[in-house]
């Protein structure tokens, strides 16, 4: 066994063990000390792996997200024949059931005190901007798709964090349900549609999200198409701004 093997493998007992004790016994109990003892290693070779405590709380973050994503992204995969309404309505359920039952691991990621998105997150939202894409592409989206992206990104963050500052049994979990709904509502046709919706930008939607696969095209074609198209959401979006050239 070589030394990068040897070292691979404490590396990987030593995340275990923190991560069974996240779980078990929250944050509070991922001390340097408690995980040396739970992974049978000296604290110094923690500090040799992990630099510090917060380098092997991000590594245990990575971990047990990364393994969450992966089951989305199969998930994904094998729903994508399916209907892409009910596939985004699944993938809320199962990203605040995700934050619920791991609270600690889920106020980690989530910390306003991070510099950046960890990489689990950060696939995790690619699998989320998969699924707005399948919707634009079947003429779904009543706004454009970084919009989308972004209203359920925010409501589905804020929704689990407004349920886990509740105690479990005063949690009124029809809110996972409101909240999708209320999401739906702004973002796909066929929901009810706020007054200031505006039908024309569900075309322009789907044709932005078709236009790679629009066929007689040159590169120059599509490059100046997009460019046309995303002038056209803007104005859309917020015609006094738009028509500033902001």
């Amino acid at each position: 066994m070589t030394a990068d093997t040897d070292a691979g493998g404490t590396r990987e007992r030593i995340v275990d063990a923190a991560a069974r004790l996240l779980r078990d016994e929250g944050a509070r109990a991922v001390t340097t000390r408690a995980v040396a003892q739970a992974a049978s290693v000296q604290a110094p070779t923690i500090y040799r792996l992990f630099g510090d405590k917060d380098g092997l709380v991000e590594a245990v973050a990575e971990h047990v997200m990364a393994t969450y994503v992966s089951s989305k992204q199969r998930a994904a995969m094998d729903a994508a024949d399916a209907d892409p309404v009910t596939d985004l309505r699944e993938g809320w359920r199962l990203h605040v059931e995700f934050g619920l039952a791991n609270p600690d691991l889920y106020a980690l990621l989530t910390s306003r005190g991070r510099a950046q998105p960890s990489a689990a997150t950060r696939a995790g939202i690619e699998v989320l901007r998969a699924r707005v894409r399948r919707l634009a592409a079947a003429g779904l989206l009543r706004v454009d798709e970084d919009r989308a992206l972004g209203l359920i990104h925010a409501a589905g963050t804020g929704t689990v964090l407004a349920l886990l500052e509740t105690p479990p049994a005063d949690r009124d979990l029809g809110l996972v349900e409101a909240a999708y709904d209320a999401v739906a509502a702004a973002i796909l046709v066929g929901q009810p549609a706020r007054p200031e919706s505006n039908p024309l930008t569900s075309a322009v939607v789907t044709a932005a999200a078709v236009l790679p696969e629009l066929p007689g095209l040159s590169e120059a074609e599509r490059t100046l198409m997009a460019e046309w198209l995303t002038r056209s959401l803007a104005h859309l979006r917020d015609p006094a701004r738009a028509g500033r050239g902001t």
